[in-house]
C-alpha cells in the first residue's frame, strides 16, 4: 500500500507525517516556554524528508544483523536543539515569538500538503466516475 501511495501522492504523504511531527515539537516548545532549563527542539525538515524519501545524497547505511537500529528510521525521528537568539537567565531557550511564527508557518505547509493530497483524490474520483 505504501508504494501505491508513493506513486499517487509523491512525497506529500511523507511530508504530511513530518509536518505533523514538527507541529507536535513546536507545540511542546510553546508549552514549556516558562520551564526553567528547557531546551527548544525542532525537526530539520529537509534532512528528515531526504532520509524518508531515500535521497539523502550520501551512502546509505545497511543493517547487517538483526537487532541493529535502522538508520533511516532513526534519522527521521531525530530532533535538533535550537540555538537561542536571546539566552535567558534560567537556561530556557524557547523564544515564544519565534516558536509561534514557526508553528504558524508549519500549519500552512501542513495544509498545503493536505490540499494537494485532497486534490489528487478528487481528480482520481473524477477519473473513475467519468465526471458524474
Amino acid at each position: 500500500m505504501s508504494s501505491i501511495n508513493d506513486n499517487l501522492f509523491g512525497l506529500h504523504t511523507q511530508a504530511l507525517d513530518l509536518w505533523q511531527r514538527r507541529g507536535e515539537v513546536l507545540a511542546s516548545n510553546l508549552a514549556n516556554a516558562d520551564t526553567p532549563g528547557y531546551l527548544a527542539r525542532d525537526v530539520d525538515f529537509r534532512k528528515a524528508l531526504a532520509s524518508a524519501s531515500g535521497n539523502s545524497g550520501s551512502l546509505p547505511l545497511a543493517i547487517t544483523r538483526q537487532g541493529q537500529i535502522d538508520p533511516a528510521a532513526q534519522a527521521a525521528g531525530q530532533l535538533a536543539y535550537r540555538v537561542p537568539s536571546q539566552p535567558s537567565m534560567d537556561g530556557n531557550t524557547v523564544d515564544a515569538q519565534v516558536e509561534q511564527a514557526n508553528f504558524a508557518a508549519n500549519g500552512v505547509h501542513y495544509q498545503a500538503s493536505l490540499s494537494f493530497i485532497t486534490a489528487q483524490i478528487h481528480m482520481l474520483r473524477t477519473a473513475i466516475t467519468g465526471g458524474q
